[in-house]
C-alpha cells in the first residue's frame, strides 16, 4: 500500500496564502500540493484554497507529520482531531511545558501517517484495513478541501490517526502493513519503570510472538521513546493477524493501556 514516505505537514490556509507561496514556503511545487488535496474538479474548483481549510503538504525527509497551530488550536481541539489524549500529544512534543498554551505558527508532532489513496479504495474499505471507525478517520481529514464522504480519489493523501491510548504510542509498523521477524517496533510510551509488553497473533488464533518486553528510554510520568525487532515465536498460520501493545497492573495484572492493530504477514 502506498504510504507516502516523506515529510508531511497539516496545514491551516491563513488570508494571502496562495499555491505557490505555500509551495516556496514548504519547499514543495504546487502540483503535489493540488494532487495530494484533490483540488480539481469535481471536488473544487482548479487549485482553489480559502482560509480556514486544511492542505496537506509534503517534501523530503523522514515519515514525520507535524501540525501547524493556527489561531485559536488547542491541544485538546488536536486531540479530539487525531483521536488521541492531550497527554500524549504533550508528551511527544516535550517543547510543550503547558499543555494550555501552544503559540500559532509552533509545528507540533502529531500521531498521523499518510496514506494515498489508490484506485478502487473506499473510505469505508480504509477504515476497515486500518482498523479505526470511518468516523476518526473523517475527524483526521476535517476541513480538507478535496474530501467528499462519497468519493475519494487516487493520489490524495489521506491523514490517517497512528494507534494510541492514553500512555502508548505506536508509529512502526503502520497498520496493515507486512510484518516479519526483525520488523521495528517503534513508539513512545508512559509506563512505570520504562516497561511495556507487546504480542502478536494470527487471524487463525495461533499466537506468533508469545508476551515479551520492551523497555522504553524514560520512566513515567516522562514519555520515552521505544524500538525493537520483533520476534517470532510461531510462523504464521495465515496471512492476517494484530500486534498488542500494552501494559499490565502491578495489583491484579490486568491488561492497562492497550493499543492493538491490524497487521500483515508474508
Amino acid at each position: 500500500m502506498p504510504f507516502v514516505d516523506q515529510t508531511h505537514f497539516l496545514y491551516t490556509i491563513q488570508p494571502g496564502d496562495t499555491l505557490y507561496t505555500l509551495a516556496n514556503r514548504f519547499g514543495t511545487d504546487v502540483s503535489l500540493i493540488v494532487s495530494a488535496n484533490a483540488l480539481y474538479p469535481p471536488i473544487t474548483d482548479p487549485g482553489l484554497i480559502y482560509p480556514g481549510q486544511v492542505l496537506v503538504l509534503t517534501r523530503p525527509g523522514l515519515h514525520k507529520t507535524y501540525q501547524m497551530v493556527s489561531q485559536g488550536d488547542t491541544l485538546y481541539s488536536f486531540a479530539q482531531r487525531y483521536s488521541a489524549s492531550v497527554d500524549l500529544l504533550q508528551g511527544i512534543n516535550p517543547q510543550v511545558a503547558n499543555p494550555m498554551f501552544i503559540y500559532p505558527n509552533q509545528f507540533l508532532n502529531v500521531p498521523v501517517f499518510i496514506y494515498e489513496v489508490e484506485s478502487g479504495d473506499t473510505l469505508n474499505s480504509l477504515s476497515r484495513r486500518f482498523g479505526i471507525s470511518l468516523s476518526a478517520l473523517l475527524n483526521a481529514n476535517k476541513y480538507r478541501p478535496g474530501l467528499s464522504p462519497d468519493v475519494i480519489y487516487p493520489g490524495f493523501y489521506l491523514a490517517v490517526p497512528l494507534p494510541s491510548s492514553v500512555n502508548i504510542l505506536v508509529t512502526s509498523p503502520f497498520p496493515s502493513t507486512i510484518v516479519q521477524e526483525g520488523s521495528p517496533l517503534s513508539g513512545f510510551a508512559r509506563a512505570y519503570e520504562g516497561g511495556i509488553l507487546y504480542r502478536i497473533t494470527d487471524s487463525s488464533g495461533r499466537v506468533v510472538t508469545e508476551e515479551a518486553p520492551i523497555q522504553a528510554s524514560a520512566a513515567g510520568p516522562l514519555y520515552g521513546t521505544f524500538s525493537i525487532p520483533v520476534k517470532f515465536d510461531s510462523s504464521p498460520a495465515s496471512a492476517e493477524g494484530e500486534i498488542f501493545v500494552y501494559t499490565r497492573s502491578a495489583n491484579d495484572g490486568s491488561v492497562q493501556d492497550l493499543v492493538k492493530f491490524p497487521v500483515r504477514f508474508r
